[in-house]
């Protein structure tokens, strides 16, 4: 297979890493065992040593295994950053458990379906969400459930074993054992459970961390942690690589910008993993009030693409190069990044971490590899891709063929190697028989300096097929016209890519990651005049 990013491997950082078959635990415990008086996690005032979080996790595997959690049995967490999030979920692990990872900003129809398909036995929940679970218990199959005060320091009275109580004896198997359930597919559809192995995890703890090797101080970095846990990204590339390189887990519960710039300035983190809307907010903040990013040493973009307006003024703000990357939740997530020395390509996705191949194929069969430039589905083979979708065999077997994860999104590669993502299958806009790739119109319309954040998709047209439409948030005490911004994109876009309209709104829906929900937008706009809005 032909594989020009090699070349671009940056120094310092190996092109292929030995994934040895550990459980999440056991790679937990190597860091323990080397960095024990090393800081493991910050949150606020509160500090814990690596020797504070192991005592702290065997407590809570001691109590879990206790109350009756055994090997398979799914455990639930629905907490947002907070020290008893890492806790609950080694400690779990330890008893042989599954993780469900719940999104704290679930409303009741879609906690109902997340713990009845994954057939939830205990649910580890923010105490303030509690009355939202008390009233649907009924509806799932929750036996217990464990309400967590993240004011408090400590874990909850059930997570404190009794002074007999032993730690748990269980034989994983990494391969096979699933580690977590990361649902997916909420921005398109119903969510799937998507099965990530002990060793999915474990082997994309360990690429993720080869591709900052050349910046990475062993024992020594601070990762300033905005991105929620519970997201595969938060997950990974926050929590497990952390640990795994002895590094201090900064703990942020919540993404308001001036307290994140505030904990900035208080705990000089050294790594930053983000997402696009983070970005964005930090760069207009700094128009309002200036503050010092120079402690940051690697910062990485995921999620989400990042507008290349917004790369380059944070790059220039802070000194550093935000490296962008590319993974979803059937990948562990991470497949792609831009290499953190050496070569990178604005708007480029970057080249493919250790162990993993990537290519593009065509659309219509799935099966012939597309030469350099040409637009395709990207696909995805390694050893961080899911064993498959929970009780889903169908989709499972759509998704992943001969070895190959197929995202489902489209992209392209270039002669070094390098990839570039242009939207998905599903909202690729086919306007008078021309494809409009989304993204290479929102890039554009992020250039205006009035423009907040925006979003384009195709609406129905009986003479186009499909016609373009805009919907933009404006930057406070911005103000800009629809001609404006049209003509705007006129000078940048040929003609077919310019929008039909533009619909201006106070602000754009997300997931609790940052990520803009487009399916929403076009459910809300799709049959709006503009004209009237």
């Amino acid at each position: 297979m032909d594989r020009p990013w090699m070349q671009h491997v940056a120094e310092g950082n190996p092109k292929h890493v030995e994934i040895p078959i550990l459980s999440l635990t056991q790679l937990l415990g190597e860091a323990i065992a080397t960095y024990p008086k090393h800081t493991a996690m910050t949150f606020f005032k509160n500090t814990y040593t690596y020797t504070d979080l192991d005592e702290r996790i065997k407590q809570t595997a001691c109590a879990l295994n206790e109350m009756g959690v055994e090997k398979g049995d799914r455990v639930a967490l629905m907490l947002p950053n907070c020290p008893q999030y890492p806790i609950s979920f080694y400690g779990a692990l330890h008893c042989g458990a599954t993780i469900v990872q719940v999104n704290p900003m679930y409303q009741a129809s879609e906690l109902i379906h997340i713990l009845n398909d994954s057939g939830t036995k205990v649910l580890i929940i923010m105490d303030k969400l509690l009355p939202l679970f008390e009233s649907i218990q009924k509806q799932t199959p929750v036996e217990k459930v464990i309400a967590v005060s993240i004011e408090s320091s400590s874990m909850p009275n059930e997570l404190v074993p009794n002074a007999e109580s032993v730690m748990p004896e269980v034989d994983i198997n990494p391969t096979e054992d699933v580690a977590v359930l990361q649902y997916t597919g909420g921005t398109t559809g119903t969510p799937k459970g998507a099965m990530l192995t002990h060793f999915n995890i474990v082997a994309n703890t360990l690429q993720s961390a080869a591709t900052s090797f050349a910046k990475t101080n062993f024992g020594q970095e601070r990762v300033l942690t905005a991105i929620p846990l519970f997201h595969v990204y938060g997950m990974t590339s926050a929590m497990c690589v952390t640990f795994h390189i002895g590094g201090n887990l900064i703990l942020v519960p919540k993404f308001e910008v001036e307290q994140l710039v505030s904990i900035i300035e208080k705990t000089k983190p050294t790594s930053f993993p983000g997402v696009p809307t983070m970005y964005i907010a930090l760069v207009n903040y700094y128009k309002t009030k200036k503050f010092d990013l120079s402690c940051l040493n690697l910062c990485s973009s995921g999620s989400a693409p990042l507008p290349l307006e917004i790369l380059n003024r944070f790059n220039e703000i802070s000194g550093t190069t935000v490296a962008e990357g590319y993974g979803l939740s059937e990948a562990s997530p991470v497949t792609h990044r831009n290499p953190v020395k050496g070569l990178q390509k604005e708007g480029s996705i970057g080249i493919p971490i250790p162990n993993t191949d990537s290519k593009i194929v065509d659309v219509a069969t799935g099966e012939q590899t597309l030469p350099y430039g040409e637009v395709g589905e990207l696909i995805i083979k390694g050893p961080q891709i899911m064993k498959g979708y929970w009780n889903q065999p169908e989709e499972t077997e759509h998704t992943i063929r001969n070895g190959w994860l197929y995202t489902g999104d489209l992209a392209t590669m270039d002669a070094d190697g390098f990839f570039y993502i242009v939207g998905r299958k599903k909202e690729m806009i086919i306007a008078s028989g021309y494809n409009v790739y989304p993204i290479e119109v929102e890039n554009v319309i992020y250039t205006h300096p009035a423009v907040l954040e925006a979003a384009v998709f195709g609406v129905p047209d009986k003479y186009r097929g499909e016609t373009i439409r805009a919907v933009v948030a404006l930057k406070n005490d911005h103000t800009i016209t629809e001609k404006e911004l049209l003509e705007h994109c006129r000078s940048n876009l040929s003609a077919y890519k310019i929008p039909e309209d533009v619909i201006f709104v106070d602000e754009l829906p997300k997931t609790a990651v940052g990520k803009i929900l487009k399916r929403t937008l076009q459910e809300r706009y799709t049959t709006v005049n503009s004209k009237s809005k």
